[in-house]
């Protein structure tokens, strides 16, 4: 088997330069006023997203998806996605989804 070199890894973004992620979406509730919205999605980047150096790739309206990663070369984690969760249960939004961690490169 051939050994990368580092620059190769870097490069194909692998082994100790791989990118952990996970997908998000959710629903607010038709009732919810566009200022609600615009509170809630405020929150979510100011109480969890910030705080955890991560970055949300995405956007809606009703409707939100999109990807959370690392704002800098590394992992998300369990944990993460587990604070993504619990921050939008709280909310009472609708129709979370949170896939499993996967490689953002490659994946």
């Amino acid at each position: 088997m051939a050994i990368r070199s580092r620059r190769l890894r870097k490069k194909l973004r692998v082994d100790e330069f791989q990118e952990l992620g996970f997908d998000v979406s959710w629903r607010f509730a038709d009732s919810l006023s566009e200022d609600a919205i615009d509170e809630h999605v405020e929150r979510f980047i100011n109480e969890v997203i910030e705080p955890r150096e991560l970055g949300f790739h995405g956007g809606g309206h009703r409707l939100w998806d999109g990807v959370v990663a690392t704002q800098r070369l590394g992992k998300c984690t369990d944990d993460d996605r587990q604070a993504v969760e619990r921050f939008l249960k709280s909310l009472n939004v609708e129709e979370i989804e949170i896939s499993e961690l996967y490689d953002i490169w490659w994946g």
